[in-house]
């Protein structure tokens, strides 16, 4: 129990975003009556990302709350073990700024990407913002690879073990896009980068990302235009 409060109290930030996706999961169980395989209205209504609302109607909020929307059991447990693996070492490496910046602008991200690429699925997931943060380590470890190669045996192996876990939802979850995995890990891995160069570099990091999803917002509903009518 001992061992269990203080990890929770070292890796505070990481149980919080875990805490937070299984609560809202358990609301859309409520909601989908089902436990294990989410109704996909009840995403939709409950802010999945969806090209028409999304774009079109200027919805622009489901970038944020179809981060913590899950399809099945299967699709959240995976992803927050990702999450618990993954983020437990970026808590380790970076602040908790650096981190949420990281976490949540991949996230946003890697959604506009998936909007892009997919104009009428329905995504839901923390898989973008996900791997945002394991592209941050990768970031990271680039940055520092003469001083931690010791790190770098345990670095891969925990890499395998997430590329293998988002291939099986990949391929067994419809609402599931590698493109915002891309995404996200791009978004991600400049993020680790630079801000494990220098943590005083958020504001520059927070600024590029910011103008990038302008470009997304204003130049989706045009080229949406051109490819739904």
């Amino acid at each position: 129990m001992l061992s269990m409060k203080a990890d929770i109290q070292r890796y505070t930030l990481t149980y919080i975003l875990i805490a937070s996706n299984s609560v809202v999961y358990l609301f859309s169980a409520l909601l989908s009556q089902s436990l294990s395989d989410m109704d996909m209205q009840v995403l939709v209504n409950m802010g999945a990302l969806f090209g028409p609302y999304t774009v079109l109607k200027s919805e622009w909020w489901r970038l944020l709350t179809a981060m913590f929307l899950h399809g099945g059991m299967t699709h959240l447990l995976m992803n927050m073990f990702s999450l618990y693996i993954v983020g437990r070492g970026a808590e380790m490496y970076f602040d908790t700024k650096s981190y949420l910046s990281i976490y949540f602008f991949a996230g946003i991200i890697g959604g506009l990407v998936s909007l892009y690429m997919h104009p009428v699925s329905v995504g839901v997931g923390a898989s973008g913002a996900i791997f945002g943060v394991f592209g941050a380590l990768a970031g990271f470890f680039l940055a520092h690879r003469d001083k931690i190669a010791s790190h770098s045996k345990a670095f891969m192996k925990d890499f395998g073990v997430i590329i293998a876990i988002n291939l099986v939802i990949g391929l067994s979850i419809p609402s599931i896009d590698v493109s915002a995995h891309i995404g996200g890990l791009v978004v991600g891995f400049i993020g680790g980068f630079v801000l494990s160069k220098d943590p005083k570099w958020i504001l520059v990091y927070n600024t590029m990302m910011i103008l990038l999803i302008m470009v997304f917002v204003s130049y989706l509903p045009d080229h949406y235009a051109q490819i739904l009518f």
